[in-house]
């Protein structure tokens, strides 16, 4: 049976759409362990800059069929003319920076993998190895995603930021940010770890 609205309380920026409401129910602040599945919402992350989120959301189909479901070794071998048709899909946010530096952000994620450096190790070891559970107010960023942004700056990947990295370790359970009285917060509080895989 879907969750309704009227019966829960959710985070006060999910009640507005039912896009949004789906998304905080099921993903919002799960902790996500799979490398590949890391890497897909941090270029997400990056292409919503200057955007709402629920505009990402609402394209996101579009962009796995654009990205080739966002695998990092078919998106690092994109070229010019990839460029191109990126250019002309209405169903993406057409931005060149952003989409270049996806085709960047891929070659990086598939020149750790051969160096035998896992994505999802590297993320969470710098995020302390487990879910933050916040119980304060929910910042902008924070001095771990301050570092993160650093290293993956440091990296050669483009629109990562402290925000913009501090939005995806909300997204992907790095940190739980749901409001106290969330019907959430508990439940994803609870959730077992997940061994992150190599």
């Amino acid at each position: 049976m879907a969750t309704s609205s009227k019966t829960v309380q959710r985070c006060s920026w999910a009640e507005s759409d039912p896009v949004y409401q789906a998304y905080h129910d099921t993903e919002w602040g799960v902790p996500e362990y799979d490398s590949r599945a890391l890497w897909e919402t941090l270029m997400l992350e990056g292409f919503q800059a200057g955007l709402a989120w629920i505009v990402i959301l609402r394209k996101r189909d579009a962009f796995r069929k654009a990205f080739k479901n966002f695998d990092p070794a078919k998106v690092a071998r994109f070229t010019e003319a990839d460029i191109t048709r990126l250019l002309e899909d209405p169903g993406i946010v057409r931005s060149r920076a952003k989409i270049e530096a996806t085709i960047q952000g891929a070659r990086i994620y598939v020149e750790m993998q051969a160096a035998g450096e896992d994505f999802s190790t590297f993320a969470w070891k710098m995020a302390g190895g487990k879910p933050i559970q916040n119980s304060g107010g929910v910042p902008a960023k924070t001095p771990v995603s301050e570092e993160i942004s650093k290293e993956l700056k440091k990296r050669g990947f483009k629109f990562v930021g402290p925000v913009i990295v501090y939005a995806w370790m909300q997204a992907v359970g790095m940190v739980n940010d749901h409001a106290p009285e969330c019907f959430r917060k508990e439940e994803v509080r609870l959730l077992k770890p997940v061994k992150t895989r190599k």
